[in-house]
């Protein structure tokens, strides 16, 4: 007889694989909650404590951690040494385990739960158990996702067994359940407890569960699946989200990310709209619609298809002027009955309500880390959260920016830090005019911004997320009608663009902080 252990914490559909087990032929053993569990759905169970001849202990805490429990599991089949030493020790081997772990994220991410509620949710037995089954996978079939029941059951009833490239898959899914798992609850502690080394430690784990597949990657011949921090992040998961429209693309998602960035550093109603990663119009309104309408006259032409993000909610008056642009993704915190009418009547619109998690109601995004791949491993930061209001700001003009002019430098550096370097961003009362960046050289960054903006870059603004390496950036400017310029300074050359500013009125600003993004 054929013997599997099953202690599991998701119960889904547990009792009808073991029933069927048994009908095939196997012994069922089982721990604690899952043998009453099978006991009450009729299955027949033979409790570990009868095999081990060691009743549970310390409240349950230790269970399976015995030698004729991980005996039967790690000997090799092939190897006479092993088999020789279960015969004498009367321990009969293990053919499947079947197990699933405590539920530590949904209790860690549950509010009011106390550190001590958490702590007893990390699994111990479990994970051992797993891993055990999963190292010894030539032997034992390893099952941690109910999921994998049918296909198991399928092969059994037609082969008697399963077969080896579903055995190593198996493992394969248990290792990666188990390293995630890990990686939650060091993700967990490592938060909540203050003198952890949170600062690059020299091991990190990130933990991910996949949240849905995607149609494809940045190209159609690329496969690509979207995932989602297991503890969650500040960004709530997307799962949900989804209010309206065809399924969501990795363009999609990734220029909303930019998108809603760029919007959550902004205190008053505000809208912004990517294209392929960059913002093409970003403004500030008293109210939602004049945000929207104001972003759309930024730049008419590049916001056709893009993705279009709000942090505030959006009303009828703003679906109505909506209505117009073809857009391919909208997000907002949330939609009134009215606008969600409006906008479902584009059939191909996603519409997204999501917020940031932890906001401060300011504006200001907590920080945390972004990753990026490269050269085969991943590169960790801090998110940049610097605002301006954070900078010291220095003017070195000899004309001083006015009032206005400093409010609208302040609104078109904070678009600045979300556009790809080289960046330059010209503004006037709170709305972008031109943006240019993405290109290897900064002039020719302030010369798109210009040809995008033409006649409104006059009595502009101008943004620049580094300093000038050459005066020609502000001489192309002057030419513009540029009025005030700010940017981090820093070169060499500073004073040479300093010439040119006040050669032609300019007033300038130095801020002290680069706000590269690539």
């Amino acid at each position: 007889m054929r013997r599997a252990i099953v202690s599991v914490a998701d119960k889904t559909g547990i009792v009808e694989f073991a029933k069927e087990l048994v009908e095939l032929g196997w012994e069922i053993i089982s721990t604690g909650g899952t043998a009453r569990f099978l006991k009450d759905g009729g299955v027949t169970v033979t409790e570990v404590q009868e095999l081990t001849g060691f009743p549970e202990i310390l409240g349950g805490r230790v269970k399976t951690l015995h030698p004729t429990i991980h005996g039967g599991i790690l000997a090799r089949r092939d190897n006479t040494s092993d088999m020789a030493e279960l015969s004498a020790l009367k321990i009969t081997p293990v053919d499947m385990v079947v197990c699933n772990l405590y539920p530590f994220v949904k209790t860690a991410s549950r509010p009011s739960a106390t550190l001590e509620e958490v702590i007893e949710e990390i699994d111990i037995g479990g994970p051992t158990l797993l891993r055990a089954s999963a190292k010894n996978w030539n032997w034992v079939i390893t099952v941690c996702n109910p999921a994998r029941y049918e296909e198991i059951l399928r092969q059994i009833k037609l082969t008697g067994d399963v077969d080896k490239i579903t055995r190593r898959r198996l493992a394969v899914e248990v290792f990666n359940h188990t390293a995630t798992y890990d990686a939650a609850i060091a993700s967990y502690l490592g938060s909540l407890w203050e003198n952890w080394p949170l600062d690059f430690p020299d091991e990190i784990a990130f933990g991910y569960k996949k949240a849905f597949a995607l149609r494809y990657g940045e190209n159609p011949h690329q496969k690509a699946a979207f995932y989602e921090p297991v503890m969650g992040s500040y960004i709530p998961s997307l799962e949900g989200r989804q209010l309206h429209g065809k399924e969501l693309s990795y363009n999609n998602i990734n220029d909303a990310d930019c998108a809603l960035r760029t919007v959550w550093d902004f205190p008053a109603p505000a809208c912004a709209a990517v294209k392929h990663a960059a913002p093409c119009g970003v403004a500030v309104g008293s109210t939602p619609r004049e945000a929207f309408e104001r972003t759309f006259e930024a730049d008419p032409v590049s916001i056709f298809g893009g993705v279009v993000a709000f942090n505030c909610p959006v009303d009828e008056e703003t679906a109505e002027a909506m209505k117009k642009v073809f857009l391919e993704v909208l997000l907002a915190p949330e939609f009134t009955p009215g606008a969600l009418e409006i906008l479902k009547g584009k059939k191909d619109l996603r519409i997204l309500a999501i917020a940031p998690n932890g906001c401060d109601g300011k504006g200001k995004v907590p920080a945390r880390y972004s990753t990026r791949s490269a050269m085969g491993g991943i590169l960790v930061q801090e998110i940049d959260t610097l605002l301006p209001a954070d900078e010291e700001w220095q003017v070195v003009s000899r004309r001083a920016p006015t009032d206005q002019e400093i409010k609208d430098l302040r609104f078109a550096m904070t678009v600045c830090k979300h556009v790809k370097s080289n960046a330059i961003v010209l503004a006037k009362d709170g709305a972008t005019v031109g943006i240019g960046g993405g290109q290897p050289n900064r002039v020719d960054c302030v010369r798109i911004a210009v040809e995008r903006a033409k006649e409104k870059a006059h009595g502009s603004v101008m943004a620049s997320d580094a300093f000038f390496p050459f005066p020609d950036s502000v001489i192309e400017a002057a030419k513009a009608g540029v009025t005030a310029i700010v940017h981090p300074g820093g070169s060499i050359r500073d004073a040479e663009s300093l010439a040119v500013a006040d050669a032609n009125n300019i007033a300038m600003v130095v801020s002290g902080k680069r706000h590269f993004l690539h």
